[in-house]
């Protein structure tokens, strides 16, 4: 019996393969850390072939710990990091660069050159994003000025573009396979939401040939065969972290919105059939769509660091080993002593979109110490989410009643009991972790019958540990007060 799904959860830092059976339980799991590559300040990139290498290894690495055969697999779905760039040789699947990561800042000026030039409002209009760095289609436009020949072997039809799930399903086919789904493909700047094609107009202003863009399908869709241990597996799903996390939270409605902490923070809420159009600087993308059903967007607002800046305790400053460690750190205080960090490491997301923004620690003392600090950057996590829910609220006129939220950082006790309070709403964390993971094995399943209908998918229930706000109103008002000035210091600051 084919019975069981591979999820494929290709992130920022690590490959994993996560394995579902048919009642949608998780049975196995394994995942490699994935190296980053800083070649200049403000860049960042990866290794594709490391990329496909780590990713395949624990996809098998998953089979092989659970004592399961590759001809029990009924499909392959894939997640991933969105954004991220890369461009290779048709004919031998070579990379042409290494892959340029969401969070790279090279284009800027780029950027900085098509606003000047007045190209914002279409591209807000067609795409449903801002001009900025962090999409895909400048990093596109970076590689085709930067190494040789590239544009030109582009328009002959010998190089092709890809997001992550592109390149997996390219490598997974042999070659069979060049296709993404619309949530990718919304984040990329080059695709019109409203056409549900690429848009040639914008091909055109960064001079990127058509030739080399992948073919668009709903998320949950049959797109070809994997070759795995010579077997045919078929590539069932394929959807964006950010939409395959929504859509494993279950917010299928209107309304529904989830918080995903990771390296970055997500904040996602699903608009309906219509998009809407924000007018405080959130993006309008499209969801995990699956085929018996229409489009629906989403709006979203994108924090650039936030597990990330545990990290850069744990990593750089040494204040301890572990990441789970901060709770215990940030709780032997009773505040931050007046400290906030603004962990603007590579600018700042929305609603500031400022890319010229640095990180900042402010309100030092002779008497903070390691734990103060600790404290207020986990505090920063929540402060920013607080930014991005306001900003929704008042785009869609819906108020939320609580927030599901998933991710690493999620699972931080502390961090999700402020986050409560600085919200004053309930903050929903399900006990299935792997949430995204689950996403897209779910809209694989459906593509291959495992699944009937999303009736079925929410019939199943899930254990969930509900928070619930206790700080008063007026703590709250000084905290968030704190918080705006602690942002004007660190707007800006790189001078351009």
């Amino acid at each position: 019996m084919k019975k069981y799904i591979i999820a494929l959860d290709q992130g920022t830092t690590s490959s994993r393969a996560i394995i579902f059976d048919d009642r949608q339980n998780l049975v196995g799991l394994a995942q490699r850390e994935l190296p980053q590559i800083y070649a200049q300040e403000g860049w960042v990139e990866h290794d594709p072939m490391e990329i496909y290498a780590t990713q395949y290894g624990v996809m098998v690495e998953a089979l092989t710990r659970n004592n399961l055969s590759i001809d029990e697999i009924a499909a392959i779905g894939i997640t991933n990091q969105r954004e991220t760039t890369i461009l290779w040789e048709k004919a031998t699947g070579k990379p042409l660069y290494n892959a340029i990561v969401w969070q790279c800042r090279r284009t800027a000026e780029i950027c900085e050159q098509l606003k000047k030039d007045g190209h914002e409002p279409y591209i807000k209009e067609a795409t449903g994003l801002l001009i900025d760095a962090y999409f895909s289609a400048t990093k596109v436009k970076w590689i085709l000025d930067h190494v040789k020949g590239a544009r030109e072997r582009a328009r002959k039809g010998e190089i092709l573009f890809g997001t992550v799930d592109t390149w997996l399903m390219w490598k997974l086919s042999q070659g069979r396979i060049h296709a993404t789904d619309y949530s990718n493909a919304s984040r990329t700047m080059l695709f019109n939401i409203n056409t549900l094609q690429w848009d040639k107009k914008i091909l055109a202003l960064l001079d990127i040939p058509e030739q080399l863009l992948p073919e668009v399908h709903p998320s949950s869709y049959i797109y070809g065969n994997a070759d795995i241990l010579n077997n045919a597996i078929p590539i069932a799903a394929v959807a964006g972290d950010q939409q395959a996390s929504l859509f494993g939270q279950g917010c299928f409605e209107k309304g529904q919105a989830k918080n995903t902490y990771g390296t970055g923070c997500f904040l996602m809420m699903n608009t309906g059939s219509t998009p809407c159009r924000s007018k405080n600087a959130l993006l309008t993308s499209i969801a995990a769509t699956t085929e018996a059903h229409t489009v629906q967007y989403v709006l979203e607002g994108s924090i650039f660091s936030a597990g990330s800046v545990v990290q850069w305790m744990k990593d750089e400053l040494h204040f301890f080993e572990a990441s789970a460690d901060s709770e215990y750190h940030a709780c032997r205080v009773p505040d931050t002593g007046g400290v906030y960090v603004v962990p603007a490491f590579t600018g700042m997301g929305a609603p500031y979109w400022d890319m010229y923004a640095r990180g900042c620690i402010v309100g030092i003392t002779r008497g903070t110490k390691s734990e103060h600090i600790i404290r207020a950057a986990l505090e920063s996590i929540a402060f920013q989410t607080r930014d991005l829910v306001d900003c929704m609220q008042k785009d869609t006129g819906i108020q939320l009643t609580t927030l599901n939220v998933d991710g690493g950082a999620s699972g931080n006790n502390f961090l999700m009991n402020f986050q409560s309070d600085v919200l004053q709403i309930p903050v929903c964390r399900p006990e299935m972790k792997e949430i995204t993971s689950l996403g897209i094995a779910q809209l694989a399943g459906l593509a291959v019958g495992i699944f009937k209908n999303l009736a079925e998918l929410r019939a199943v229930k899930r254990k969930t540990t509900v928070l619930k706000p206790h700080m008063d109103a007026k703590t709250l008002e000084q905290l968030l007060r704190g918080w705006e000035k602690a942002v004007s210091r660190s707007r800006d600051w790189v001078e351009h």
